[in-house]
């Protein structure tokens, strides 16, 4: 199979936040050890923090004994989950991400310092995520990143029989859609992301090969039932090799009879949240991000492809 055409697919804006990614985050990272890959990439991230916006502040807590970090703010409360393949990342890492969804909704957000693999394989990660939630009062908002929309997405299951979520937003999520067909192929060697490093992340995720049969706390393609899921928008960033897995779940969801809205992202790349204020697509996307987690805020359906 032929490589995509990536100097066309990708434009300039975007082909200049890889060359900055990949200064500071060199594409052989995932090769090198643990503590180092978390040191580059808490470089990289100090790199593309922008700052809080005015009037949005930050404070750590425990809260069910994971530490997370609580952007105070009205309504109901988004929990946001961080990227990084279940490896790196941290409180820090998206620490702006998360400021400016608060800032742009006014929403109260509150990001999770999750555990990490190795250290920590699965389900040590989506355990603390759901005693996070569980924890929290009110209605809640879910998002995530990669990693964090695969958790953001088990959450979504686990807690479709309270009817506390409003609605989830899923980044360029690995939602476990199958490999060595589909976009696991046909971008298999794209920008910022290569099919080895999902590859890679997933074993290191369960200390081997993924469980048999499927656990859909760790793979929620495969969970067997999706009916009764929250309002639901999908992303997927078209140069990934994960792109095929955001549409694949919402059509899952709508099968089910559920709200789900996917969008894949033309010609952009994993990790795009970063250049949301240097790349108009990513920027684009993340207005659409903002909007629908506004509108989920307040009952509303801000798509018309859905019943």
């Amino acid at each position: 199979m032929a490589e995509p055409d990536y100097q066309s697919l990708i434009d300039a804006p975007t082909w200049a936040f890889i060359r900055q990614t990949e200064s500071h985050y060199p594409p052989d990272t995932a090769s090198l050890g643990i503590a180092d890959q978390r040191r580059i990439y808490d470089r990289m991230c100090r790199a593309f923090h922008r700052g809080y916006p005015p009037g949005v502040t930050a404070q750590d807590q425990s809260i069910a004994g994971v530490p997370c970090r609580i952007y105070p703010g009205a309504g109901p409360t988004v929990i946001y989950l961080h990227g990084g393949g279940f490896v790196v990342g941290g409180l820090d890492s998206h620490d702006d991400v998360c400021a400016e969804i608060r800032a742009r909704t006014g929403l109260k957000v509150v990001a999770v310092d999750y555990r990490l693999c190795p250290e920590h394989p699965h389900p040590a990660a989506y355990d603390d995520c759901l005693a996070v939630a569980r924890a929290l009062a009110g209605p809640l908002l879910l998002a995530g990143d990669s990693a964090g929309g695969n958790l953001a997405a088990a959450l979504a299951h686990a807690l479709r029989g309270d009817g506390r979520v409003l609605g989830q937003v899923l980044i360029y999520p690995g939602l476990g859609g199958p490999r060595g067909r589909g976009s696991h192929l046909t971008h298999a060697h794209a920008p910022m992301l290569t099919a080895a490093d999902v590859d890679f992340y997933a074993g290191i995720r369960h200390g081997g090969p993924p469980p048999d049969p499927p656990d859909p706390t760790a793979s929620p393609l495969d969970a067997g039932d999706f009916t009764g899921l929250p309002p639901t928008l999908a992303i997927a960033a078209q140069c990934d090799p994960l792109a095929d897995d955001a549409p694949a779940y919402a059509a899952a969801l709508r099968a089910a009879g559920g709200r789900a809205h996917a969008i894949t992202e033309t010609g952009l790349v994993h990790g795009y949240l970063r250049a949301r204020s240097t790349v108009p697509r990513a920027a684009a996307s993340f207005d659409r991000i903002i909007d629908t987690l506004a509108a989920f805020a307040k009952g509303d359906w801000p798509f018309g492809d859905a019943p």
